[in-house]
């Protein structure tokens, strides 16, 4: 197979998986936006979303401030960022209208329709109007392209290097998600230990300030019942949080599934790194990925292929409680530099040279 031909297939297949994946940790800041929160906590939940995708920069070159919907105009219809819904439907149909003879009909007919159909959608506004059904859209669009490769496509070189580009940015993705959520909920942790030990200690002063032994009981009531409280609401505010997150990777009747359980983030980290049989998971996705590169490999992709079933073992023979103790923050960033690495070998030993 031609580079240029194997570059157009493995791209038009990221950028379908990215719109999806954009509309996934889109619709979970909506949804997570809704819940009883300061408008500090909003705030940087939206920042969050850009940092996911490594997009603050760019978006301060727009705009002054983080607005939900300027975030969701920024990451929906500009034109100017290159990881926008927009621009990576119209990249993907882009890429598969150059190589129309390497796809069925079928693929290349998904393809068109989605981002001619998208038209439609931004004149509207959808984003705005009914965000949640708008996500659902991209996602069913990114589904049906994704089930009729299966479904139609030959098992050659052309549907390996679409499944590759499909888990390779999946993986990415899924690892930028637990990153970013889990160092978001230790923020806002502890933020309200903060706020928790301030409250105690005014209330403290209060009662020392106050001499009546009645009055101190009662108020010591009252706070005890106003912690209560506000534990209560933390314990509900973290079942929705992860539940979200569960959700952006179609992973909450999974998560029931397998634990049977309250959702704890240490689970929601395992479901998501270290499950063979989850199909979002880090395990998985790197599976997919060296089988493809098993199935097209050249003269010079061996050491590609070694680098990949080296970061898949990490992931098999890897533990959660290992993982934490060492920090996830710290494994997840070496994780993604090395995914990075495998698309810059992969360009390398197949494709065209990255240009970027």
């Amino acid at each position: 197979m031609l580079s240029s031909t194997a570059d157009n297939l493995f791209w038009m297949a990221r950028y379908t998986e990215r719109a999806e994946n954009t509309a996934r940790m889109l619709d979970v800041n909506v949804q997570t936006a809704m819940l009883p929160q300061s408008p500090q906590a909003t705030e940087q939940g939206w920042r969050a979303m850009l940092g996911i995708s490594e997009l603050e920069e760019a978006y301060a070159r727009k705009y002054a401030h983080v607005h939900a919907r300027d975030v969701l105009d920024f990451m929906v219809r500009d034109p100017s960022n290159p990881s926008s819904i927009a621009s990576c439907l119209a990249s993907a149909r882009e890429n598969a209208r150059a190589v129309r003879g390497s796809l069925t009909t079928e693929v290349w007919e998904i393809q068109n329709t989605t981002w001619l159909e998208l038209q439609g959608q931004l004149k509207k506004r959808a984003q705005e109007d009914n965000p949640s059904a708008f996500f659902e859209w991209v996602k069913y669009r990114s589904h049906l392209s994704r089930g009729v490769t299966i479904a139609t496509m030959l098992r050659d070189e052309a549907f390996y290097f679409i499944r590759m580009g499909t888990h390779l940015e999946r993986a990415d993705n899924t690892a930028r998600i637990l990153d970013v959520k889990f160092h978001g909920a230790r923020e806002a942790q502890a933020a309200q230990g903060m706020q928790g030990m301030q409250g105690m200690q005014g209330m403290q002063g209060m009662q020392g300030m106050q001499g009546m032994q009645g009055m101190q009981g009662m108020q010591g009531m009252q706070g005890m019942q106003g912690m209560q409280g506000a534990q209560s609401l933390e314990t509900q505010r973290d079942f929705y949080h992860w539940a979200a997150v569960l959700r952006s990777v179609s992973a909450f009747e999974t998560y029931r599934k397998v634990y049977r359980d309250v959702i704890t983030p240490e689970r929601v980290a395992e479901l998501l790194m270290l499950r063979s049989d989850m199909p979002r998971s880090l395990i998985y996705c790197m599976n997919e990925v060296l089988s493809n590169l098993e199935q097209v490999r050249n003269d010079v992709s061996a050491d590609t292929e070694r680098f990949a079933g080296r970061l898949h073992a990490q992931l098999r023979f890897a533990t959660i409680e290992d993982i934490l103790s060492s920090g996830l923050h710290d494994y997840l960033d070496r994780f993604l530099a090395d995914v990075y690495e495998i698309g810059n070998r992969v360009s390398r030993d197949f494709l065209l040279p990255l240009s970027a």
